[in-house]
């Protein structure tokens, strides 16, 4: 089923929270199948998934999850600020549902991931995490204090420039933090108007990141399979987070892709799905497949359409 490329984000309260792909891409939950969750970076949403979708094969059951203030998620409306265990809570209301599941992010959903995995390790058969933005762990890196004042200095700009009601700057500032110097100015009008309607969100979770807790010694509890990817081309602060997480498990897959930013999953799609694919392959037989649970068709109402991104590279191009 085709679709077309949607220029701004969705805004509907009384859209579902998951989805699940198309009929025509899989055929849906079935007895056997592994459950894998799909997290979306910063300012993105569940369409960056859709290339990975195709690839996957169809042992997997896949669903998404979307985060506050993205696809189609409300923002967060708490009398609080929003933690990361905020967001962690969508994941989980969804694993436990269908009793595990392997967890697959890209920056913030990477970060979202492992947090997961320290808060419920029972449930999470293996993480594949591409350069996971966990703030927390340059914080506390003397060593990584260059990188943790660069991330802290684009996310004051960017409060600045909403605060004097500048959205696109803020945009422009977070986009060329993450892709580099004139990613912003190589965007269509359209997409820059949708990612600095984002921006809101996107600072919330800068400052959850930055309110953290997780600790190395949180990462190093993990027993469940773990691959970490980072590219060669992608920004010192994304480079070192996920070089700090790989200190914190010896017994991880850590590799770097050539060729690839911090963007490497959505415009190097086929070299990381490859990738993917091979560590869900070589994952032993009590980590590839769990249990099966009933599920109730109600939670999981809406598709995502395949062929709904006309052009990856800017569709969630942000962190």
């Amino acid at each position: 089923m085709n679709g077309t490329a949607m220029n701004h984000p969705i805004d509907s309260s009384q859209a579902p929270h998951w989805r699940l792909p198309s009929s025509a891409e899989f055929a849906g939950a079935d007895d056997g199948k592994a459950t894998l969750v799909l997290l979306h970076s910063s300012a993105g949403s569940a369409r960056q998934w859709q290339p990975t979708i195709q690839a996957l094969p169809p042992r997997f059951d896949v669903r998404t999850v979307e985060f506050h203030g993205h696809g189609a998620r409300a923002a967060w409306s708490g009398s609080a600020s929003m933690t990361l265990d905020d967001e962690a809570a969508l994941v989980e209301s969804l694993i436990e549902k269908v009793g595990g599941a392997h967890l697959v992010g890209h920056s913030y959903g990477g970060a979202v991931a492992l947090k997961v995995a320290t808060r419920r390790p029972n449930l999470v058969r293996s993480v594949a995490a591409y350069e996971p933005v966990l703030f927390s762990l340059l914080r506390d890196d003397p060593a990584s204090r260059r990188e943790i004042q660069s991330v802290v200095a684009v996310a004051e700009a960017m409060r600045e420039r909403l605060a004097e009601g500048q959205p696109l700057a803020a945009a422009q500032r977070f986009i060329d933090f993450w892709s580099g110097a004139g990613a912003w100015a190589s965007l269509p009008s359209e997409r820059q108007t949708a990612f600095a309607i984002r921006m809101p969100p996107v600072v919330r979770q800068f400052d959850a990141l930055f309110n953290d807790g997780l600790s190395l010694r949180d990462l190093a509890r993990l027993r469940m399979p773990l691959l970490l990817l980072s590219g060669a081309r992608t920004a010192p602060a994304a480079r070192s987070a996920c070089n700090l997480a790989a200190t914190a498990q010896p017994t991880a897959q850590v590799e770097m892709l050539d060729g690839m930013g911090h963007m490497g999953p959505i415009t190097h799609a086929p070299a990381f799905n490859r990738r993917l694919i091979e560590f869900l392959d070589a994952l032993p037989t009590s980590h590839a497949h769990h249990a099966p649970s009933a599920q109730t068709g109600s939670l999981y109402p809406a598709p995502v359409r395949a062929g709904a991104l006309s052009d990856a590279a800017s569709a969630a191009l942000p962190e």
